[in-house]
């Protein structure tokens, strides 16, 4: 998917953190991270049928966030 007409969400990339060991509260030396790997944080986009300024109505991506504002208005 590509990102939403409205607000410019987009797919954006991180990382996930894998940590391990005993706590220092429970008796240990604490947590290490010992690997993290690439992740992926993708928009929740919806293809919705939207009626622009001159009338007529296309179908675009957007955003739940956009949705539930009131951003855009349905067909």
């Amino acid at each position: 998917m590509a990102k939403c007409a409205i607000t410019g969400k987009k797919t954006i990339t991180g990382r996930s953190i894998i940590r391990k060991g005993l706590s220092k509260k429970k008796g240990g030396i604490g947590l290490h991270v010992t690997s993290s790997t690439k992740r992926t944080f993708k928009p929740n986009l919806q293809r919705v049928r939207v009626r622009d300024e001159n009338g007529t109505v296309k179908r675009i991506w957007v955003s739940a966030k956009a949705l539930r504002s009131g951003k855009v208005t349905k067909a």
